[in-house]
């Protein structure tokens, strides 16, 4: 997670639009829209701040544990919510992937170089969880992406009115699962 310092600041400031625009749904939703809009906004900051370069301001000893205690609780609250829908379980995965890439980043954790190559890990974490989340979040991003493609209107066809209003959530979607893939691939 702490790449070129270019980079690194692009995916801040994607992170961050993405998280300010999931606490504008949340203004204006109710129920489950606003508990996905929540989830979003949580997951949006949490990766900005998870992803401003080390060059710039390197993370304390103990912030592991914050991010870990924070998406802990998200994924708590996500498996009680997964029950009722698959947006849930989505949340799901994500808060448990930012339990472990914050595990990841722990002082003698697997990204340490110590005690991480003690418990047999490489230093980027455990290869074969990584790459599933890779896999997974590639065919999220290819899925959600896909919903965005403007489909005909009627049997005439024809596309959206200009200036119609189009929901940017699916967009900050495949925004924020392209981010989660870039970080990943820093571990």
């Amino acid at each position: 997670m702490h790449g070129q310092t270019m980079s690194g600041w692009l995916l801040v400031a994607l992170c961050a639009g993405t998280g300010a625009y999931g606490l504008l749904r949340l203004r204006g939703g109710r129920g489950e829209h606003r508990e996905g809009a929540a989830g979003e906004a949580l997951m949006g900051f949490g990766m900005a701040v998870m992803a401003v370069p080390a060059a710039v301001l390197a993370p304390p000893a103990w912030g592991w544990m914050l991010y870990a205690a924070v998406f802990g609780a998200a994924a708590l609250r996500g498996l009680w919510l997964a029950r009722t829908g698959a947006a849930h379980a989505h949340h799901l995965v994500g808060s448990l992937a930012m339990v472990y890439m914050a595990w990841v980043m722990a002082p003698g954790g697997a990204g340490s170089g110590h005690a991480g190559h003690a418990a047999g890990y490489a230093a980027g974490g455990i290869p074969l969880l990584t790459g599933a989340l890779l896999l997974y979040y590639a065919v999220y991003v290819v899925c959600s992406g896909a919903r965005l493609i403007p489909v005909a209107a009627g049997p005439g066809g024809g596309a959206l009115a200009p200036g119609a209003r189009q929901e940017l959530a699916p967009a900050c979607q495949v925004s924020m699962g392209m981010g989660m893939i870039a970080m990943l691939l820093t571990l």
